[in-house]
């Protein structure tokens, strides 16, 4: 059982790191709990489940991530102009502030005030890692059949 590689109905217990190649890290399990998933469960982004298929228990990788592999590229479509009008007055309005939208479905869609001005606010809507390059570093703990699986 130690030397089950990673597959489809497995679970997976690893530690993870991800940064921004050549900047900071952005999330990391080491020196804490490590993660616990079953393979495909959406846990992690299906670029990255790629690449972890046929690694098993004692595996250490790093991988580096194509924008395509991870958030994808920046969208210009999903950056927008509101009158500043639509905010109310006493609202801190400034470069980097996050500001929670409801989309049509009503379901919370974050984004980020990239300009501000006397008429107008610009909002990214884009993922903050959308178009970066990033560096993905795993230690693979455990790889047992996922509970239920053949």
């Amino acid at each position: 059982m130690t030397d089950m590689q990673i597959a489809p109905g497995t679970e997976i217990t690893l530690h993870f790191a991800l940064g921004i190649i050549d900047g900071d890290e952005v999330d990391s399990t080491f020196g804490g709990k490590p993660a616990t998933f079953s393979y495909g469960d959406g846990s992690l982004l299906p670029g990255v489940e790629a690449k972890l298929l046929g690694l098993s228990a004692g595996a250490s990788e790093t991988f580096t991530l194509a924008p395509e592999d991870a958030f994808g590229q920046r969208n210009p479509a999903n950056i927008q102009r509101f009158p500043r009008s639509q905010f109310a007055a006493d609202m801190v309005l400034e470069e980097g502030v996050v500001i929670s939208f409801a989309d049509a479905a009503r379901a919370e869609l974050p984004g980020v005030v990239s300009e501000v001005n006397d008429e107008s606010v610009m909002v990214d809507f884009n993922h903050p890692l959308a178009g970066r390059r990033l560096a993905f570093r795993v230690e693979i703990l455990n790889v047992s059949a996922q509970a239920g699986a053949k």
